[in-house]
């Protein structure tokens, strides 16, 4: 029974060893580029939707700056930026994005720009559940420079905003307030809730993968 037992914990333990050797060490941002930059400002581009919420673009945007002020950079304002491209006949996020680096450094006087892609946005519908999902990446880029300083992803859930309910009434019941839940998260635009949410854990700042602390941060060059 004990040599059955050890051997059961032999193979239990090679297999956890496997699997770790195959995950590896977690992967690490490279702040060599961004350390050679110290952006002071930021240009923020209004996001590319890459889902089909028309609301994803502007949800996004306009919960971007606080992040990216508390991490202590100066953030040219959206409303703006968003007027100037207009002015200019650029209207379309997709199109904003073409804008080649030098021409936004000489418009907007920014050291550096954020281009923003969301992923998804809106109500999933699980099988005995609901929930509103917002995913997005992004990449910071020096307008002198045309490098890439740093880039990242983030994503949140309803259930993470307190909008999770927990039903007690079997599996018919649960199905049908997982599709409740699906009709009122759409209603309700929970979605703009999550995309802060989002929006905070995509640009917060400090290593190993958040940006570097900018010049009006307390922690600026600590990290």
């Amino acid at each position: 029974m004990f040599k059955s037992m050890s051997l059961k914990l032999f193979f239990a333990a090679s297999a956890l060893s496997l699997l770790a050797a195959c995950a590896g060490p977690a992967k690490q941002v490279d702040y060599t580029a961004f350390k050679k930059s110290q952006p002071r400002s930021i240009l923020v581009l209004p996001p590319v939707n890459e889902t089909t919420d028309v609301n994803a673009t502007a949800s996004m945007l306009s919960q971007m700056t606080l992040p990216l002020a508390e991490a202590g950079y100066y953030v040219i304002p959206v409303a703006l930026v968003e007027e100037t491209f207009k002015q200019n006949g650029l209207t379309t996020p997709a199109d904003i994005a073409q804008v080649a680096p030098d021409k936004l450094r000489t418009i907007f006087g920014a050291d550096a720009v954020l281009y923003t892609k969301v992923t998804q946005y809106g109500s999933v519908y699980q099988v005995v559940d609901s929930t509103t999902v917002v995913a997005a990446s992004a990449k910071l880029v020096d307008l002198k420079t045309g490098d890439v300083l740093w880039q990242g992803s983030g994503r949140a859930t309803g259930k993470e905003v307190g909008m999770n309910v927990n039903v007690g009434f079997g599996l018919v019941g649960a199905l049908v307030q997982a599709a409740v839940k699906q009709v009122a998260h759409t209603l309700s635009d929970e979605g703009h809730d999550v995309a802060g949410l989002t929006s905070a854990r995509l640009l917060s700042a400090g290593p190993p993968n958040g940006l570097l602390y900018g010049p009006h941060s307390p922690k600026y060059k600590a990290d």
